[in-house]
């Protein structure tokens, strides 16, 4: 179940809440960024590695890269066993920018994309299925939760691959993280 919840950044109490796919792609759209549904039917091998989660993609990632330019292509696949989903996480939840688009295909399981756009906070719980494409510079963190469950493909216009520069900012703390938001929504 995809969902975004929308709000003021003065408020904790979100003034929209969907899980309606073609609105939350009409609400982002409005504010710049890019959400698609596409078919993730690829099944991958519980001890799939990177190469073979490339491979299963592979028409999906040469789409993205012909309309994007995108040249550096990766999988990120974290289980609640991985050794360093602590440090990820509390690495990915730190507000920061990129100096590229960060553009995101979910391939399994799901996490919350949170934007911070002007006076808006936008949360988005992205899950199987999801496409996502979030402009340069736009302020944001990710949280995959405690027991993280999820691949995504990342694509850059780096060789580098992820670069973040983190604003110090700690906006983040002010609102619910992805279990609070899968809880409230059920």
């Amino acid at each position: 179940m995809s969902l975004l919840a929308l709000y003021t950044e003065d408020s904790a109490s979100p003034r929209l809440v969907s899980q309606d796919a073609a609105l939350i792609q009409r609400e982002l759209a409005a504010r710049g960024i890019g959400f698609e549904r596409w078919p993730a039917q690829a099944a991958l091998a519980a001890d799939a590695d990177s190469e073979a989660i490339l491979a299963a993609y592979a028409v999906e990632i040469a789409r993205v890269q012909a309309v994007g330019g995108y040249g550096t292509v990766d999988a990120i696949r974290l289980g609640p066993d991985h050794p360093d989903r602590l440090a990820l996480r509390q690495k990915f939840l730190a507000e920061h920018t990129h100096a590229e688009d960060e553009v995101r295909f979910f391939v399994e399981g799901r996490g919350l994309f949170c934007l911070h756009l002007g006076q808006e906070v936008l949360q988005l719980i992205c899950e199987r299925n999801d496409w996502i494409s979030v402009p340069a510079g736009t302020r944001h963190w990710f949280d995959m939760g405690p027991e993280p469950s999820f691949c995504a493909l990342r694509f850059f216009n780096n060789a580098e691959g992820w670069v973040a520069q983190f604003s110090g900012d700690s906006i983040g703390e002010r609102y619910p993280m992805l279990d609070a938001l899968l809880a409230g929504a059920s």
